[in-house]
């Protein structure tokens, strides 16, 4: 052999060498992050509700499995999540056959549109349903405020959205030509429908019911503030036993619970959504506006005005509204409660300013997306190898479904977990919860999972044999990763990065666990508010709740802006 050879040899040799040590950091730095700022602290929370001085003790499950309110809980969960999903698949359908399959002039700014609901923050949300339905909204007369049917209009208000994309994204790339077949065979809308389109789209609404599901049943902000005590779930649940009881045994309890609901279904969103990207034509395709899709036409247009737009304008409506000095106590127009804002009223129960923890919520909302991002790049850049090997395969199918875990897991465990754990994580002479480094840490958690699934679609639909080619090019697999997957990634990033942004600002669950009085973010401060109708306070909710779901909104329609054609994957 010469000595040429042996040289080259020994290049390709440390090439792979290197890729191979490249591929095991960029796969572990995640995983380490999430050991040791999720696993750790929801473990030892749970640890702690099943032992008693120094000892396992696993009887809190049956004493808590046997109380009635527990089961009451659960069927009320499971209630919510089930209604929440047929909803929003009632109205997702429509919104997805208009703008997806349908060709009309401002088509992409309609659906960056209907992307701002999904990141509008949940108090935002609950605190402009209560607006509608609450004492002195629109609505008022109806008597459905604190109701099942609120809260369920709530929760589809959120997840239309997820339908409308889940499900458009995959009938646009179908096949007409069984469509246009059945119709020229004789058949009509209904027929074509119900025998070609629904067996056609089913992976796709199967696999959106599952997420919408998902996020139903793991509702916090949502119930707190329209439900309260009486409709409970099992997330607020949790939070009323550690934060009212400090009965930690009956919320770990509640947290396995919880946890196996949602990893059940996980598992069943992971195998359709394969289902699904196995079942894809990518066959671009849109067709004129007829007279025959008026009727879905119609509900996206009913979808887009009463379920969204309704209740953002009374919001809005009930900033602009305050009381007068008057002894009828009428309301009239004013923009005192935008002054407050910046200087509180007399009855503020928070410490400093809105305006304050505006400017906290947006720095900390700023560094919880760049440790999202640069977690979640590396996720996506893992997860979407295919390699040849099964094993590799299936440790990299793993992998993807470690990362989606903190959807499974309560925001409020989360929250209290890293209280509990992080005086002196892993032996550190370090406590963490003093500073407010826990906050974009749990936010960055929260957001990890949006930001994969942004992202990840982008590099499955790179074909292997492009990389196979530059490596038979004589390309090192940096090289290969440097020239064909970065450069398509970052063609999804800016949409990320919004939604990364956006969920990390209106986070609530874990941040109302680690905020402290001088620092607290602009949710928090809301919520608080909120509590004080008919004062000033509750007036400035309001206005909080406006600028926060402005500014949350304004994020999303640059993202979508910047996105290129990227398409989220649920």
């Amino acid at each position: 052999m010469s000595r040429s050879t042996r040289r080259a040899g020994r290049a390709v040799g440390t090439g792979r060498a290197w890729g191979i040590a490249a591929w095991t950091a960029a796969a572990a730095i995640p995983l380490a992050f999430l050991a040791v700022f999720f696993l750790l602290p929801v473990l030892s929370l749970i640890a702690t509700g099943f032992t008693t001085e120094g000892r396992f003790d696993a009887s809190g499950i049956p004493a808590v499995l046997g109380e009635p309110r527990t089961w009451s809980v659960v069927g009320q969960t499971l209630a919510q999540a089930a209604l929440g999903t047929l909803l929003s698949l009632v109205l997702g359908v429509p919104a997805a056959f208009v703008l997806y399959r349908l060709r009309f002039r401002g088509r992409a700014a309609l659906r960056g549109l209907m992307t701002v609901p999904f990141v509008l923050p949940t108090v935002v949300v609950g605190v402009a349903f209560e607006s509608v339905f609450g004492e002195g909204g629109p609505l008022a007369a109806l008597g459905l405020d604190r109701t099942l049917l609120v809260v369920v209009l709530a929760l589809a208000f959120f997840n239309v959205t997820v339908v409308a994309r889940t499900v458009g994204g995959f009938w646009s790339q179908l096949d007409p030509r069984p469509e246009q077949a059945a119709r020229m065979l004789g058949a009509g809308p209904a027929r074509v429908w119900w025998t070609v389109t629904l067996p056609q789209i089913a992976p796709a609404l199967a696999s959106a019911a599952s997420l919408v599901f998902l996020f139903c049943a793991t509702s916090f902000g949502i119930v707190l503030i329209l439900g309260g005590r009486s409709l409970s779930n099992v997330e607020t649940e949790i939070y009323r036993l550690t934060v009212q009881f400090l009965d930690l045994r009956s919320a770990a309890v509640l947290s396995l619970l919880q946890f196996a609901l949602v990893a059940a279904v996980l598992v069943v969103s992971a195998r359709l959504r394969r289902r699904r990207e196995q079942t894809v034509s990518l066959r671009p395709t849109a067709e004129r506006i007829r007279r025959s899709h008026a009727p879905a036409i119609a509900v996206l247009a009913a979808t887009v005005l009463l379920l969204h737009l309704l209740p953002m304008i009374a919001l809005l409506v009930g900033s602009l509204r305050g009381r007068t000095d008057g002894a009828d106590g009428a309301a009239e127009w004013t923009l005192q409660n935008y002054t407050n804002l910046f200087v509180p009223p007399a009855d503020s129960p928070i410490d400093g300013s809105v305006a304050d923890a505006l400017a906290t919520s947006l720095g900390i909302a700023a560094l919880a997306a760049t440790i999202a991002l640069l977690l979640g790049g590396l996720v996506a850049l893992v997860a979407s190898r295919r390699p040849r090997s099964r094993v590799l395969a299936r440790g990299i199918e793993w992998f993807d479904g470690a990362i989606m875990l903190p959807l499974g897991v309560s925001a409020v465990t989360l929250g209290f977990g890293l209280l509990l754990t992080m005086n002196r994580p892993l032996g550190i002479g370090l406590d963490l919860r003093t500073s407010t480094v826990l906050i974009p840490i749990a936010q960055a958690l929260v957001a990890l999972p949006i930001v994969v699934r942004t992202l990840l679609p982008v590099l499955r639909g790179i074909d292997p044999r492009q990389r196979d080619a530059a490596a038979m090019l004589g390309a090192g697999p940096l090289r290969v990763l440097g020239t064909i997957d970065l450069p398509l990634l970052g063609r999804s990033a800016g949409l990320a990065a919004g939604f990364a942004l956006a969920a990390s600002l209106g986070e609530f669950g874990a941040t109302s666990f680690l905020v402290r009085p001088d620092t607290q973010t602009l949710p928090v401060v809301i919520a608080q508010l909120i509590g004080r109708q008919g004062s000033d306070s509750y007036g400035t909710a309001l206005a909080g709740a406006v600028v926060l779901g402005a500014i949350t909104a304004g994020i999303m329609l640059l993202a979508e802006r910047w996105r290129g054609e990227a398409a989220a994957e649920w």
